[in-house]
């Protein structure tokens, strides 16, 4: 594959550009007002992937990672499914002792917490627990005002897709630099619910998708209403054990250290004379992003998380669809068509081919986990990223996207 196709694989991937025909593995019933896409009569017997993966372009997409790589210090990397497998590694774990990045290094896997949430609310859903088109006011009474300039009904299904219309709850401020003054702020849920709601809704339920932490703080609070026990004990109780994530955590909402053996992360930050700095960013209190975006884990282990969600292992089939399903709406911040599904994202890449997964961002980490539906081609991986929130895509984890997806 040439590298423009390539590029253009890993734009389409990583920022969640979808162009293109749709075509996807075959999908039961959509729920109501969403859109399912469907592979054509006859296709499903075919993999969308039939070759092993290209470890040449995959070892070239992360070699120079390191203390002088301008995006990334490390670079952890599985690719799976049934065409084949390749994981590698490279840079460094921490650049102060030049101690070499190593394959089963845990990291913050920042959003990809919502898929682990998702598939417990589908979880939930199954065993009738939770009805996904109740309100969640019936089953959280009083957690949104309602009334003149306050909310109306919320569906359970509407904050696992983000049309609730619930605004985002305030934080320190967007620049690293203000949030970094706060990384050890330890913040409530119910507090954080309690100051979005103050400022009354978006838009009507429905309506539009917001890509947004809140609605999974509220599923967070949800989920503890429903099996009255905490949000990570019922995470290790439904997933995590069953699955046998050894190396896969919540921390406690006090916590600020990375658990266990781990990369160190690093942010760039622009010194007074030019040129820039890595600043450690390891230690960092993630309780503002809880049931959204708090997941230690390993790639390892995320690997074995995604093969078994995709193969209905994790969340019955029925209720999986959920994860498999777009709303009909508009993105609330660029007007086009919604790509986010319950806990995951559809991409359909240049040349056609759709897969899912969600990546996830924290300071000094990106992650990403997905692939292909039919389990043909799974991609992991953990990119020490220099500047894991900002707006330019990282070329080291382009690459990666690139190299893995190619066809």
């Amino acid at each position: 594959m040439d590298v423009r196709k390539r590029t253009l694989i890993a734009t389409a991937l990583v920022l969640g550009v979808a162009a293109g025909p749709a075509v996807a593995h075959a999908a039961a019933a959509a729920p109501p007002g969403a859109v399912a896409v469907r592979v054509p009569a006859g296709a499903a017997e075919s993999p969308l992937y039939r070759t092993p993966p290209d470890a040449a372009a995959l070892r070239k997409a992360i070699t120079g990672v390191g203390p002088d790589n301008k995006d990334a210090t490390a670079a952890l990397v599985r690719v799976g499914g049934t065409s084949g497998r390749w994981a590698g590694s490279s840079g460094v774990a921490d650049v102060r002792t030049g101690r070499a990045a190593f394959d089963e290094a845990r990291f913050r896997a920042g959003s990809v917490t919502k898929t682990f949430t998702a598939a417990m609310v589908l979880q939930l859903a199954a065993e009738a627990k939770v009805d996904l088109d109740r309100p969640v006011q019936q089953y959280l009474p009083g957690l949104l005002p309602s009334g003149p300039g306050g909310f109306e009904p919320i569906s359970v299904r509407q904050l696992l897709n983000y049309t609730s219309g619930i605004p985002a709850a305030e934080g320190p401020g967007d620049s690293f630099e203000a949030q970094y003054a706060h990384r050890f702020d330890v913040v409530d849920p119910h507090a954080q619910i309690a100051e979005a709601a103050a400022k009354g809704p978006e838009f009507r339920p429905g309506e539009r998708q917001h890509y947004l932490n809140i609605d999974y703080t509220v599923l967070g609070v949800l989920i503890e209403k429903l099996t009255g026990t905490r949000y990570e004990q019922a995470l290790s109780a439904r997933i995590l054990g069953p699955l046998g994530l050894r190396h896969t955590s919540v921390p406690s909402r006090t916590e600020s250290r990375l658990a266990g053996p781990h990369h160190h992360g690093y942010q760039a930050v622009a010194k007074p004379g030019g040129g820039t700095s890595l600043v450690d960013v390891t230690e960092w209190n993630s309780s503002s992003s809880w049931a959204a975006g708090d997941l230690i884990s390993t790639t390892a282990d995320l690997e074995k998380f995604t093969e078994a969600l995709f193969a209905g292992r994790v969340v019955p089939k029925a209720q999986l669809e959920e994860m498999f399903t777009v709303p009909a709406v508009a993105d609330f911040e660029t007007g086009k068509a919604a790509e986010q599904t319950a806990g995951m994202a559809r991409f359909v890449l240049p040349d056609g081919t759709v897969v899912y997964g969600k990546t996830g961002s924290r300071f000094g980490y990106s992650t990403v986990i997905g692939g292909a539906r039919d389990l043909s081609r799974t991609l992991v991986y953990s990119v020490n990223s220099t500047d894991a929130k900002g707006r330019d895509v990282n070329s080291v984890a382009s690459g990666i996207v690139a190299a893995a997806f190619a066809r």
